[in-house]
């Protein structure tokens, strides 16, 4: 038999990948696939056609039925470009009781708790099957997890309950926001600054749509939130820019500007009423271009949507979770993860897994060895229960 990993030494393999969003993700899953391989466990991958250097794996094992508890956590890992470590952020190094390395907390650390127990599970035999579900691209936009969903439902029996491992210190998360972005490319019309009435700046009108969404935020705020609004902080959806380029030089007017729109939306409103919105301000600021100059033109396009995770009554994700931990407080957050993607598709859906969220995407980015630990206790009792 082949040699069962601790889940400290399947952790350290996971992030000496640099599974970074932008590169490839297939050595990463090639070594999964691998070690579930050698211990008799049949892994699929789901890979992207449009980025066949990426792929999505997923396995089963318990007995060949529906119902099974799934295991959810993302390989892809934010960039350390520009950050100050103090260590290799591509090699797991044990200090002052924490695990540092990028993506310990963000999720290589749940990632590699649910690769154990599957593995412990298929040799413990379970009477309730024991799903294994690793994607990519969530960092960008959770794009990696429709697919990857498909993917499943037509291979293994459909899993009933999903506890997607983001860290949560270990509380049973149940509710977050959803998230929609939109590409916007303002395409205005160069003039020397001096004639500027002439001319039309990208930049200035792209502006415009900035100030929209600065006074949408403050509406936003004002408004009394409804009972499952009140439960996020902030309770209101936000809409936001955090880059934008364009322009040509000080003395002419801009003729592009680019920026993505995003809003972070509470459960109960949706991207289509926040898209026909936007769209709405959009062409009124083109019209007004148009008037100037008929070339040009405001193109936006959707990038990227996340729904929301919505708290369920009586939900069986949040019930199996509640039951394991004692947590029986209200926990939501107003980040998006692929818990809200696996509601969509059917699944009843939690978030819970080891390790502070204030510590992802950080310099030093480190997960404590407590809330590993923990982590691991977690997965053992599910089994309990599963078997």
């Amino acid at each position: 038999m082949a040699k069962q990993l601790t889940p400290l030494e399947i952790m350290t393999a996971l992030v000496s990948f640099p599974t970074v969003s932008r590169d490839t993700n297939l050595p990463l899953i090639d070594w999964v696939q691998d070690y579930l391989g050698s211990h008799g466990i049949t892994a699929h991958r789901s890979v992207d056609p449009e980025q066949p250097h990426k792929a999505a794996l997923f396995a089963h094992v318990g007995p060949e039925v529906e119902g099974a508890v799934v295991l959810s956590g993302h390989t892809d890992v934010v960039p350390v470009d520009g950050q100050p470590w103090d260590s290799d952020p591509f090699t797991v190094v044990e200090r002052d009781g924490k695990y540092f390395g990028r993506g310990t907390c963000d999720m290589k650390g749940f990632d590699a708790l649910a690769v154990w127990a599957l593995v412990a599970g298929h040799y413990r035999g379970l009477r309730r099957p024991l799903q294994l579900a690793l994607s990519f691209d969530e960092e960008v936009g959770c794009t990696g997890a429709p697919p990857m969903i498909e993917a499943m439902q037509k291979i293994l029996p459909k899993g009933s309950c999903v506890i997607v491992g983001e860290p949560s210190t270990m509380e049973a998360v149940t509710g977050h926001k959803g998230s929609v972005g939109f590409d916007t490319h303002v395409v205005g019309f160069e003039v020397h600054s001096s004639l500027q009435p002439t001319g039309v700046s990208a930049i200035m009108e792209g502006a415009r749509l900035v100030d929209w969404a600065n006074q949408r935020n403050s509406e936003n705020a004002a408004q009394t939130p409804n009972e499952v609004a009140a439960r996020f902080e902030p309770p209101f959806t936000t809409c936001h820019v955090g880059m934008i380029e364009g322009g040509t030089a000080h003395n002419i007017t801009a003729k592009d500007c680019k920026f993505m729109m995003d809003f972070r939306l509470v459960p109960g409103e949706t991207a289509d009423q926040w898209q026909q919105a936007y769209f709405a301000r959009v062409r009124e600021v083109e019209a007004e271009m148009k008037k100037i100059r008929p070339e040009t033109r405001i193109d936006v396009h959707r990038d990227f949507y996340v729904p929301p995770l919505v708290p369920e009554t009586d939900g069986e994700a949040e019930s199996l979770v509640r039951s394991i931990t004692g947590d029986n407080a209200n926990h939501t957050v107003s980040y998006g993860t692929e818990a809200g993607q696996f509601q969509e598709a059917g699944y009843s859906a939690v978030i819970c897994g080891p390790g502070d969220i204030a510590q992802a995407h950080q310099p030093n980015e480190f997960i404590e060895v407590a809330q590993f630990n923990a982590g691991q206790r977690f997965l053992q009792d599910l089994l309990d229960r599963l078997a």
